[in-house]
């Protein structure tokens, strides 16, 4: 099937994901080349906002078991979208080397830093991620990118800055210790168990919340990668 950005969007939609804009690349946006060699002519970011996708995760063989369960979900239903529209997939995972999507999102739509170093969506707030992208051979007729003033500068009270039970995110700064400590601790459960505090606390994008089992299993991710972290820093020679 040849590209149609208006069927791969519904396409997108229908696997309960977000198409997240879309940009012709560069030399300087460090977007690879296709299989064959050639350059890509068209980036397609695909993402998700809410909990749409988190239905249809909950319903995939991937849920069930396994390590990387998201990501893996992620490979197979983006995977299927590049083979339907004749594209090659790219994921923000399996790295190093990691490939620069925040710099690719920028250039595909509005988006800003929040006082808590996030990335906001004028839209979704602070309720969303990337999931993959797709490149083109073909030069598609993308839309344009419109500037959008970000949510922040509205909200004079800035609630998330005060939100850290453990001050581990200010201005100054994201403390990650601190942070996967306290969601580690029994102090640190409603953060565990609805998600980031400071998070929850931001006004921008509040329909687009995930739900708690959605939160949950993202913050339990969160304080398993540092603790392997841990280990492995431990682990290594001095």
């Amino acid at each position: 099937m040849s590209a149609d950005l208006d069927a791969l969007r519904d396409a997108i939609e229908a696997a309960g994901l977000v198409m997240r804009g879309a940009f012709r690349p560069g030399e300087g946006d460090a977007v690879p080349a296709l299989p064959d060699g050639r350059a890509a002519e068209t980036l397609v970011l695909i993402g998700n906002a809410g909990s749409r996708m988190w239905a249809e995760f909950e319903c995939s063989p991937e849920f069930a078991a396994g390590e990387d369960r998201l990501d893996r979900w992620s490979r197979r239903v983006i995977g299927q979208l590049a083979l339907r529209f004749r594209a090659a997939p790219l994921y923000p995972f399996g790295g190093p080397p990691w490939l620069p999507f925040l710099r690719w999102a920028a250039r595909a739509e509005s988006l800003h830093s929040s006082p808590l170093g996030l990335s906001i969506h004028p839209r979704y707030g602070l309720w969303h991620a990337y999931r993959g992208a797709l490149i083109f051979a073909e030069s598609l007729e993308v839309p344009e990118c419109r500037a959008e003033t970000s949510p922040c500068d509205e909200c004079w009270d800035q609630p998330c800055l005060d939100a850290c039970p453990v001050g581990a995110l200010t201005r100054s700064g994201y403390d990650v210790a601190a942070c996967a400590a306290h969601v580690a601790s029994p102090a640190g459960c409603s953060c565990l168990m609805q998600g980031c505090l400071a998070r929850r606390a931001c006004p921008a994008g509040r329909e687009f919340r995930y739900v708690p089992a959605q939160a949950e299993f993202h913050m339990r991710a969160f304080v398993k990668a540092r603790r392997c972290e841990r280990r492995t820093t431990s682990s290594e020679p001095a």
